[in-house]
């Protein structure tokens, strides 16, 4: 069959799209060895500079773009502001969780905590917006509970790291759905209500004798690096979850947690005992029943949205079947 050319650019919006949520997820997936460069400036002190080279970094690209109206309009709504600030203190909050597990060499927590985070969106959709649980995705939750108390166990301590993450990325989530704003000027008005603040507290470690920049020339240009890799990823990966469904975007967001999963065998040389890869053993277990449940469902709503349309379309015809 001869592909016509809208066709074609449909197809090549699509693979651009997926290819650049597949570059975001690889990206946040690798995190991990960006942060362990790091290793020698502390936590506190990333985060901080992310949030600082992060507004130089997005600013200069708004500007660029001739975009920074978009940034101008939502610091005029008063009530845009203070959402952006919340899941701007939410987000800060994930990055040193995110880091120190780095630091500490948690990354296994790292990658279970990320594998559970769409079982969390669930499960905070059913309690703050009343949805209803399919089967399947009870099934998987009641799974991944069951993951998590074996997790528990085989630690020896609650895995607060993993949920922790689950849970505020899963936070983050939901309160930028609810603000109306593009991915780069969210992220430019989170970064800038919280700039202040780590300016501040970058300024009062300068004072004690404790800011650490980089240590050489290298260190300096990683640290104001932590601005590339906190945009490039969040601008990937709203180019493409603006073009693919989210069922797809939705299977693609285990390439992260799959990655840190390798890293922290391979790289961190982190011990994976055999209750620790049972647990995992059941998360991967609940995501197969998640993912076919949510398979399964849009199916039926794009046959179900054939069907109408073919309905419609006959009813305006005259056509009775």
């Amino acid at each position: 069959m001869k592909t016509t050319p809208l066709a074609g650019g449909v197809r090549d919006q699509e693979l651009t799209a997926y290819a650049s949520a597949v570059g975001a997820y690889v990206i946040w997936g690798f995190l991990p060895l960006y942060f362990m460069l790091l290793g020698a400036i502390p936590a506190d002190q990333v985060v901080a500079q992310r949030i600082i080279w992060s507004v130089v970094l997005v600013g200069i690209a708004m500007l660029a773009a001739h975009r920074f109206d978009e940034v101008m309009e939502v610091f005029r709504d008063r009530k845009r502001v203070m959402r952006l600030t919340f899941s701007a203190a939410i987000l800060a909050g994930n990055w040193l969780i995110f880091i120190l597990a780095v630091e500490h060499s948690r990354v296994l927590e790292v990658s279970f905590g990320y594998f559970i985070n769409p079982l969390v969106s669930v499960g905070l959709g059913t309690i703050l917006l009343g949805e209803r649980l399919s089967r399947g995705q009870m099934l998987a939750v009641a799974i991944a509970s069951v993951a998590i108390a074996i997790q528990a166990w085989g630690l020896g301590s609650f895995p607060w790291i993993s949920l922790a993450l689950a849970f505020t990325f899963g936070i983050y989530g939901f309160l930028r759905k609810k603000v109306v704003v593009g991915a780069a000027p969210g992220l430019f008005v989170e970064a800038a209500v919280l700039l202040p603040l780590a300016l501040a507290y970058l300024g009062w470690n300068g004072l004690q004798g404790t800011l650490t920049f980089g240590g050489d020339a290298l260190g300096a240009v990683l640290v104001a690096g932590t601005g590339v890799v906190t945009a490039v990823p969040l601008i990937l990966f709203a180019r493409g979850v603006s073009f693919l469904p989210l069922t797809t975007i939705g299977i693609l967001q285990y390439f992260a947690p799959s990655l840190h999963f390798i890293l922290a065998i391979v790289v961190f040389d982190e011990p994976l005992d055999p209750m620790r890869l049972a647990s995992f053993a059941l998360i991967w277990v609940s995501l197969v029943v998640f993912t076919r449940d949510l398979l399964r469902r849009r199916a039926a709503a794009v046959a179900a949205g054939k069907a109408a349309a073919a309905a419609a379309a006959a009813a305006g015809t005259g056509v009775v079947k």
